[in-house]
């Protein structure tokens, strides 16, 4: 039988967010892991490039907001900010740029990074974002936001507390998760309450306001459920519930419910396309080897490598997914060549 709750005992999704909150205040700047922004600018090239035709696709409006969820080092916004200053100079005159970013320590490396571009301005949260035409990118900005999990037991449902580095479970109703799927016995679902959040206000923003946003995460389309709580520290994998604030806490993006919501709040869905497919489409390959050409030897196979490691199955191509939320009336946004699932 579970035990009775604590009363030191806090939901997983309150532990998570604390120690996440935490760890990007403290920690060197992901110095745990690496982006796909680190790895090739070509990443954050194709993105911007994917923002113009966004931007075209709107009919070219005089002002726009481009705006990036969880920026990192903003290394992603200063390679698509190069291209588009190259290449769309009418786009780059329009662009307001803002960043969701909580962390003081990670702002004051997006100041640096974006300096010679633009003076963005920063917000919490994307509920914050003025109003008007809106272009939002988000890498690796879901799996980092708090969940909530829920255990199937031969005595009912429980959700998982955490106290004292261990989970207590306590009886609760069963999981409503928005897309209806049927959960079988012997189940860990988990719940993402504040992506679920997001894709509610950006689906009721662009029935209302143009715009879309494009999201690119590991994780799962389809009705899989189970336990993806992971955890990396000093680089390496480690126990979640452990030294709370030193290590970067995650989960696995949940696609499906996310496109159920914002489906229901009036968005259209595009994907989830696997990162892979969706980068070739936008030209990784092309942009890469017109790099190359340009490179020493050395230079060239570590360009060749990294959109390998980008677009490969077995390394970031099918574990990472990418998902668009944008207006009903505009056209299917590049790189999703299913168009839209309603």
């Amino acid at each position: 039988m579970p035990s009775p709750l604590p009363p030191k005992a806090e939901r997983l999704d309150i532990f998570m967010a604390r120690a996440n909150a935490r760890y990007y205040a403290t920690k060197p700047l992901l110095s745990d892991f690496i982006t796909a922004p680190e790895i090739s600018q070509v990443f954050g090239e194709l993105l911007g490039a994917w923002a113009t035709t966004v931007w075209q696709n709107m009919g070219c409006p005089a002002q726009v907001i481009l705006a990036e969820a969880g920026p990192g080092r903003g290394t992603l916004m200063a390679d698509a900010l190069r291209l588009i200053t190259r290449c769309a100079p009418d786009f780059a005159r329009a662009l307001d740029v803002h960043l969701i970013e909580t962390s003081p320590l990670m702002r004051q490396a997006q100041k640096q990074a974006l300096a010679p571009y633009v003076h963005p301005t920063w917000h919490d949260r994307i509920e914050n974002l003025p109003s008007g035409p809106l272009i939002l990118l988000g890498n690796e900005f879901l799996d980092a936001l708090p969940i909530r999990q829920f255990v199937q037991t031969p005595s009912g449902w429980h959700e998982r507390y955490v106290m004292d580095e261990a989970f207590h479970l306590v009886p609760c109703h069963a999981p409503a998760l928005p897309d209806g799927r049927n959960l079988e016995p012997d189940t860990i679902v988990e719940l993402c309450e504040p992506a679920l959040e997001v894709a509610r206000y950006l689906g009721q923003r662009f029935a209302a306001q143009p715009g879309a946003a494009l999201f690119i995460d590991y994780g799962h389309h389809s009705t899989l459920t189970g336990d993806s709580l992971q955890a990396l520290r000093h680089a390496c994998p480690a126990q979640p519930l452990k030294a709370a604030g030193e290590a970067d806490l995650t989960a696995h993006v949940d696609f499906t419910a996310l496109a159920a919501v914002a489906q229901q709040a009036g968005g259209h869905v595009y994907g989830a396309e696997t990162q892979g497919a969706f980068l070739r489409v936008l030209g990784l390959m092309e942009r890469t080897e017109q790099l190359a050409t340009r490179a020493t030897t050395e230079e060239a196979a570590i360009l060749r490598s990294a959109a390998h490691r980008l677009a490969a199955p077995e390394k970031m191509g099918h574990l990472f997914r990418v998902m668009a939320l944008a207006s009903p009336g505009l056209p299917s946004p590049p790189g999703f060549m299913k168009g839209a699932d309603v």
